[in-house]
């Protein structure tokens, strides 16, 4: 949906996580400058020194829109969308015209209506933005075509991920509530038995 050139600069909320640290090694592939936007320092070293990231952002203890135009001088093109709030509207701020926006989730928003709607949704029409939001069901049909580059990457080295894994269906509020707070890193699954060997 994104539709990335090589040379453009693409901005992804949530990078450090099972979908975004993914989207910003397929940007790279690309050949797009890529900006990755996590919650640690630590999450921002991974991105920046084992995925690849051209800059990383803490959103925790940096102005996000202060660091976006340091890193994205020349304004954003794609923004992957993951998260809402202040994020989604300091994007919105440094977008391109005809920029595209991606909208996979906005996690800010899904269990605090106090999160304040973004002031910059007028730049959707001012720079004719293309705002689309996705499940994965609607691209069932190219999931082999998927699978094969996602494999094809990974054997190449061009690919990395975590996986977090939480021991115990008894652990799974805990291990959910990881997602909203930001302490998984990577994919998030649990482990509901142990297989003998």
């Amino acid at each position: 949906m994104g539709k990335p050139k090589s040379g453009e600069t693409v901005v992804v909320s949530a990078a450090a996580g099972a979908v975004g640290s993914i989207v910003c090694q397929i940007a790279k592939i690309k050949g797009c400058h890529v900006v990755g936007i996590a919650g640690s320092d630590e999450k921002c070293d991974w991105l920046r020194n084992d995925l690849g990231v051209d800059s990383a952002i803490n959103y925790k203890s940096e102005d996000v829109l202060a660091a976006l135009k340091k890193y994205c001088s020349n304004g954003i093109d794609i923004y992957f969308e993951n998260v809402g709030g202040e994020i989604l509207d300091a994007a919105l701020t440094l977008m391109n015209k005809f920029g595209r926006i991606p909208v996979c989730g906005v996690i800010s928003m899904y269990n605090d209506w106090s999160v304040p709607e973004p002031k910059m949704l007028k730049n959707i029409l001012m720079k004719r933005l293309t705002v689309q939001g996705f499940i994965l069901l609607d691209y069932l049909h190219r999931m082999e075509e998927s699978l094969q580059a996602l494999s094809q990457w990974i054997a190449e080295g061009k690919i990395q991920y975590r996986v977090d894994i939480v021991d115990g269906i008894e652990n799974a509020p805990t291990a959910l509530s990881k997602l909203f707070t930001g302490e998984n890193q990577g994919k998030l699954l649990i482990q509901t038995s142990k297989v003998e060997s």
